[in-house]
């Protein structure tokens, strides 16, 4: 009798495209097999002893476990703020201009629900992160995509976003009211300079829309470049906000601690919507987060060349085996072009045969978006043995992928 009630919101969001991948390796796994995977961005290291020694400390304490501060408790906010002004130089105010989030998804997803309307439109260029386009989606709002580009040294195509950024925002109607960007890029890691960012702030002055940035790799940077913050540019508190998360540079995925901060008008109403849906993260966790950000950082470059070395093993014997693509100057994943011989399978089918034959798990691109079509993601997430295993199953399966054609 309820057949004829639907859930409209639900069905605007297609079917999770890893899902498929997930599937087989779950089955493949219960059968026994294998499966050396590279599919989710899902860090394999220890948090650091000295940040899980303080929560162990603060959960000793009876005071600390009742219902907590939805935008964060104070400590962390100011800490986030002192972290800003170390990293970057930026000046926030703990109150108004930070909120604390459980990861940049969830923060991300709160925050265009609090501030979009129905009808809305944002510009989301691609390949995208998924929630970046479906959080606008899920709150009736509309996206326009176009494909960014990068050059061999994985940087951005400044001139060439910008062209069709403008065009997006004339040719649009109503007019997009948020660009976002995300800048060391998921998928495709893809790097930006500060000049992108000053370009991008003084045309949303222009053409009057917000900007929503995610920094959620900024710390994992190799060789001479450091991801920039949108707000080191003047006057960017006036346009834009930033998302990061903890889950990456301190191995603290499974904490779900991140955080927004930046333009006012938007925090407050990520920090007002949060206090209808929230009582917050478990506050020893967020007394531990405290300590991240303010201790000691040897364990972030630990971390960071960690994944420097195992993006270097992967490339390097990726090669040997056949498989040749660009190395990233930063993030933990690799964006590699499907091989020659594979580009006719699609990156869905390639990545289906990848994982039943020679039982390596990636992402295929197009569940980034259309234009991640031809690409699979390649997470940096097992050791450098588990790698050169990878790159003999690969070398076997491409020979007979060749002979095959």
């Amino acid at each position: 009798m309820f057949d004829e009630i639907q859930f409209e919101k639900i069905k605007r969001l297609p079917k999770y495209v890893f899902a498929a991948i997930n599937e087989i390796k779950l089955s493949m796994r219960q059968n026994g097999e294998d499966v050396i995977d590279f599919s989710m961005g899902n860090p394999d290291g220890a948090t650091p002893q000295h940040i899980i020694d303080k929560m162990c400390e603060a959960a000793n304490k009876p005071k600390n476990h009742g219902y907590s501060v939805s935008k964060g408790i104070y400590k962390l906010r100011v800490a986030i703020c002192d972290w800003y002004m170390r990293e970057y130089g930026v000046k926030l105010e703990p109150n108004t201009q930070a909120c604390v989030t459980m990861g940049s998804k969830e923060g991300y997803a709160h925050l265009i629900q609090a501030i979009t309307n129905p009808g809305d439109t944002a510009i989301v260029a691609e390949p995208a992160y998924p929630i970046h386009s479906y959080a606008f989606i899920l709150n009736g709002a509309n996206v326009i995509s176009f494909p960014i580009k990068w050059n061999e040294k994985m940087e951005l195509d400044e001139e060439d976003y910008f062209e069709k950024l403008l065009a997006s925002l004339q040719e649009s109607a109503p007019k997009p009211k948020f660009v976002v960007v995300g800048f060391p890029h998921n998928p495709t890691t893809t790097i930006a300079y500060l000049s992108f960012y000053e370009r991008l702030v003084a045309l949303a002055k222009k053409e009057r829309f917000y900007i929503i940035s995610d920094i959620a790799y900024a710390k994992l940077c190799f060789g001479d470049y450091k991801a920039p913050s949108i707000l080191q540019v003047e006057g960017a508190q006036d346009v834009a906000v930033e998302c990061y998360t903890l889950s990456k540079t301190y191995n603290m995925a499974g904490w779900r601690i991140g955080f927004v901060v930046g333009n006012t008008k938007m925090v407050e109403a990520l920090q007002k919507i949060k206090s209808w849906l929230d009582y917050g993260i478990y506050t020893p966790m967020q007394i531990a987060a405290t300590i991240a950000l303010n201790g000691e950082q040897e364990c972030v470059s630990e971390i960071c060349a960690k994944y420097k070395r195992r993006m270097e093993v992967l490339i390097e014997s990726f090669k040997a085996a056949g498989w040749e693509m660009a190395k990233p100057q930063a993030s933990m994943f690799v964006w590699a072009q499907i091989p020659e011989c594979a580009m006719a399978l699609g990156s869905m089918e390639f990545s289906k045969r990848l994982l039943q034959e020679a039982k390596i798990a990636v992402s295929p691109g197009v569940g980034f978006g259309h234009h991640g079509e031809g690409y699979v993601r390649i997470a940096l997430i097992e050791n450098e043995n588990r790698i050169r295993q990878a790159a003999k199953n690969l070398k076997a399966f491409l020979k007979q992928l060749r002979a095959q054609a």
